[in-house]
């Protein structure tokens, strides 16, 4: 498996925690020789500056963030306002260059799986018809388990090739109310798709030895070439 694409079942779920644990990760015990990390389209700022921040000291990691908008809205909107239109080619020709130049390739998506990308696709789409293995992060909270099924019955009726399930701590509290909100073992039966591991609530994201604590907790082997 060449490309992971992380995606949400909304924005502010923990996808940047898992992209970015994974990456730290691969700064210590380099399950690859050249990682890419891209960020799928931005609009705002946020996840490429991080990036650049955390990584970009690294020469044998390359950071792509082929579309970029300054107004943080769904990018067909941010697009429309600085009259411009979303050139998915621009996306598409990025992540091959990036797949031919890097043994791996982290994707961090936006929004959630049924975020727009253009007036006609969503992030979904653009997972199944690049045929791109997806990993699903679904935050600990009330709705978890309906939003972790109703993303799910998404993915598969596109085909689109689930690892699994992340589920993400986006406070202190909700770590000890995994029970109750997530519970592993009804999620998994719901879905018939693996839990792959908890990532717990963190308020700095600048610690890359905590970061790769958090991504070592995980069931890699499921998902990374380790």
């Amino acid at each position: 498996m060449q490309t992971l694409l992380i995606v949400g079942t909304d924005t502010g779920v923990g996808k940047t925690v898992l992209t970015i644990s994974l990456t730290a990760y691969w700064q210590t015990y380099r399950f690859c020789n050249r990682l890419g990390l891209m960020k799928l389209m931005q609009t705002g700022e946020g996840d490429r500056e991080l990036y650049s921040r955390l990584f970009g000291h690294e020469d044998s990691l390359t950071i792509s963030n082929p579309l970029c908008y300054s107004t943080p809205i769904a990018p067909p909107l941010a697009a429309a306002k600085e009259g411009q239109a979303v050139d998915l080619k621009i996306v598409w020709e990025a992540l091959c260059n990036l797949q031919q130049q890097q043994d791996f390739v982290l994707v961090e998506g936006l929004g959630g799986l049924g975020s727009p990308v253009t007036e006609e696709l969503t992030v979904a789409h653009l997972a199944a018809d690049w045929h791109l293995p997806t990993v699903l992060v679904v935050p600990v909270r009330l709705g978890a388990i309906a939003q972790a099924v109703a993303n799910v019955a998404f993915a598969r009726s596109l085909g689109i090739n689930l690892r699994g399930i992340i589920l993400s701590c986006s406070n202190a509290e909700s770590e000890g109310q995994l029970a109750d909100l997530a519970p592993v073992s009804l999620i998994q039966s719901l879905t018939q798709i693996p839990v792959l591991g908890i990532l717990p609530y963190i308020s700095e994201l600048t610690d890359t030895r905590k970061l790769t604590r958090v991504a070592s907790n995980l069931d890699l082997e499921l998902f990374l070439p380790v």
